[in-house]
């Protein structure tokens, strides 16, 4: 992943991408890289990997639980709020029936997502519904999976 800003278009645009690739030999196994950080992804033995690492929707959870966590930092400071702790609770169920393409009409995603969310600190209920509506409004990753983003493939066939 390589993060750039693109102050042609946007003073504020952040471009961010993220390469991967099957590791060779494997069903599963993906080895991914963000900037300087590498990671792997793969699935469990149910679904013929070998668990190396979460799985994709896991790593979908983790991205919405740790933007909505980060989301109420940045906003507990912006609205001038103390904040002593954050901690988040995300669910979701994939149908598998979908994904293997085993009934018609089953979408291959998350039927829901179920986020919990547990502030500590000494402001008012008032103020930590402000701040709620404020991450709500604003954290990434919740705005990408409850409004959708355009996604745009191509394909190359390497020879």
């Amino acid at each position: 992943m390589s993060q750039t800003i693109d102050d042609t278009t946007s003073p504020n645009l952040l471009t961010t991408s993220v390469t991967g690739a099957l590791k060779r030999g494997t069903a599963t196994e993906v080895t991914l890289s963000a900037r300087q950080h590498t990671f792997t992804i793969d699935e469990p033995s149910g679904l013929g990997g070998t668990d190396l690492g979460a799985n994709p929707v896991e790593h979908l959870l983790a991205a919405l639980a740790s933007c909505t966590v980060i989301s109420y930092q940045v906003w507990a400071e912006k609205l001038g709020l103390t904040l002593e702790g954050v901690d988040v609770t995300v669910d979701g169920d994939v149908d598998l029936n979908g994904f293997f393409g085993a009934v018609d009409g089953v979408r291959p995603g998350f039927q829901g997502i179920d986020l919990a969310v547990t502030l500590t600190g000494p402001e008012s209920d008032a103020s930590y519904r402000k701040l709620e509506e404020a991450v709500a409004t604003h954290c990434p990753v919740a705005d990408n999976l409850t409004n959708g983003v355009p996604v745009r493939t191509t394909l190359e066939l390497a020879v």
